[in-house]
C-alpha cells in the first residue's frame, strides 16, 4: 500500500494505494462485508447493491459502536468524503452546458488572482492536473484532535494550498490536490451568486432525487440520521470521530450521504440525467493516474474509471475522511454497489502490511458485487 498511516490517508482524503486489482472470493455481497469486519477487523461496514433496474439492496455488517453489539443501521449515513467532488463537478458541468463557464478557459479569468499561474484552467482543476500543492497536507490533520472542531474558511484553505510549491507544471501530469476542488467551488459560488452548499443541494441533490444526501451547514459537527459511529487514530489512541467540523473537506470533501444514494447518484449522473450527454462525455475523458490510484484507474473531470476483474469499467469516485472510507462505483449496464466502513485502513489493522490488505480487500468487495456476487 502506498500510503498506510491513517493520519496521512486522511490528510489526502485520497482512494490511492492497492499494489493490485482483485476479484473477491466467490461469495454474497453479505459474505464480503463480514469478511471486512471480521478477517479486516473494521467496526462496521455498510454496503447496497442497485440493479441496473433500480432495485437496491442493503447489507450491513459488524457493529455500529464499538464494545457493544449495536446493530448497524441498512443505509446508515457516513460522512462521504471525496464524493463531494463529483457532486461539486456535476455543478460545475450544468455551469458548463449553461455556457457559464468554459473547460479550457483559466480559472483567473473567474477568480481573478486567485492562483499565481494563469495557465491553470477549469478542466485542470476537474482532473487533478493543475499541479497545485494540496492543502490538506500542510494543515495538522496527522494531529486531527487538534483541529477536529477547527472551522476553517474556504479562502483559507486556499491560500494554504497556494503558500506551497506546486507538484507540475499545469496540464503535465495527474496529482491529486483538494485545492483543486476548493478553487471549483469558490468558481461555483462567483458564476452563480450563491454558496455551493446551496447550489449541489438544489442542482444535484435534489434532481437525482438523493433522500438521505447533504451537505452540513456551518458549525454542524453532526451526523443527522441514523448512523454508525466512525473511529481514527488520534493522540489520544483510537477514537469515536462521528462528530467533528468537516470544514477543512469543503468543496472537496464535506457531504454526508449513504451507500444506496451514492449508487443512485452516479447512475443518474451516468444516465444523462443531472447533466447533458455531452457534458457526460467530457466527465469520462481521462487521463493516466500513474501510481497515484490503484492500477488501472483513470481520472476524468471529477469522476474515475477502474478496471473491473470481469471486464469493463466503472464509474465512480469515493471518498476518505476521518472515520469513514467509502468505495464503490457504477458499471456501463447499471449496475452499482458502494461499500462503506467505519474506519480508514491502518486505523484497526497492526501493521502497513495489514493495513494494505484491509485497502485491498474493501475494493475487491466492490469487485465483486459489481461483477455479479449475489
Amino acid at each position: 500500500m502506498k500510503k498506510t498511516l491513517v493520519g496521512v490517508l486522511a490528510a489526502a482524503m485520497l482512494f490511492t494505494g492497492a499494489g493490485t486489482v482483485m476479484a473477491a472470493p466467490a461469495g454474497s455481497a453479505q459474505k464480503q462485508l463480514d469478511g471486512l469486519t471480521k478477517e479486516h477487523r473494521f467496526p462496521a461496514a455498510l454496503g447496497t447493491t442497485t440493479e441496473a433496474n433500480g432495485r437496491a439492496t442493503a447489507y450491513t455488517s459488524g457493529t455500529a459502536e464499538l464494545g457493544k453489539r449495536t446493530p448497524v443501521p441498512k443505509n446508515g449515513q457516513v460522512r462521504a468524503g471525496s464524493n463531494t467532488k463529483a457532486f461539486v463537478a456535476v455543478a460545475v458541468m450544468q455551469l458548463v452546458a449553461d455556457k457559464k463557464v468554459e473547460l479550457d478557459k483559466p480559472i483567473n479569468h473567474y477568480l481573478p488572482g486567485a492562483v499565481k499561474d494563469d495557465r491553470i484552467t477549469v478542466r485542470q482543476l476537474l482532473n487533478h492536473t493543475s499541479g497545485l500543492a494540496n492543502y490538506t497536507g500542510y494543515l495538522g490533520l496527522e494531529k486531527f484532535e487538534d483541529v477536529r472542531h477547527r472551522y476553517f474558511e474556504p479562502r483559507e484553505l486556499l491560500d494554504v494550498g497556494n503558500a506551497n510549491p506546486v507538484t507540475n507544471e499545469p496540464g503535465e501530469k495527474f496529482k491529486y490536490s483538494n485545492t483543486n476542488y476548493v478553487l471549483l467551488g469558490l468558481l461555483v459560488q462567483k458564476v452563480t451568486g450563491r454558496p455551493v452548499a446551496e447550489v449541489v443541494e438544489n442542482r444535484v441533490i435534489k434532481k437525482a432525487g438523493l433522500q438521505d444526501t447533504y451537505w452540513p451547514g456551518v458549525g454542524d459537527e453532526t451526523i443527522r440520521g441514523k448512523h454508525p459511529k466512525g473511529y481514527s487514530k488520534t493522540g489520544n489512541g483510537i477514537e469515536d470521530v462521528t462528530e467533528m467540523d468537516p470544514s477543512w473537506g469543503w468543496a472537496a470533501g464535506q457531504i454526508i450521504s449513504t451507500t444506496k444514494d451514492l449508487n443512485s447518484f452516479y447512475r443518474a449522473l451516468l444516465k444523462g440525467e443531472l447533466v447533458p450527454r455531452a457534458q457526460v462525455q467530457e466527465m469520462q475523458k481521462t487521463v493516466d493516474t500513474a501510481g497515484e490510484m490503484w492500477p488501472g484507474a483513470r481520472y476524468g473531470l471529477g469522476i474515475a474509471s477502474s478496471p473491473l476483474s470481469c471486464g469493463g469499467v466503472s464509474w465512480g469516485h469515493g471518498g476518505d475522511i476521518h472515520g469513514f472510507e467509502t468505495r464503490g462505483g457504477v458499471t456501463e449496464s447499471g449496475r452499482a454497489f458502494t461499500v462503506a466502513v467505519t474506519a480508514l485502513p491502518g486505523t484497526f489493522q497492526d501493521t502497513p502490511e495489514e493495513a494494505g490488505k484491509a485497502h485491498d480487500a474493501v475494493l475487491a468487495t466492490v469487485d465483486a458485487a459489481l461483477c455479479g456476487a449475489k
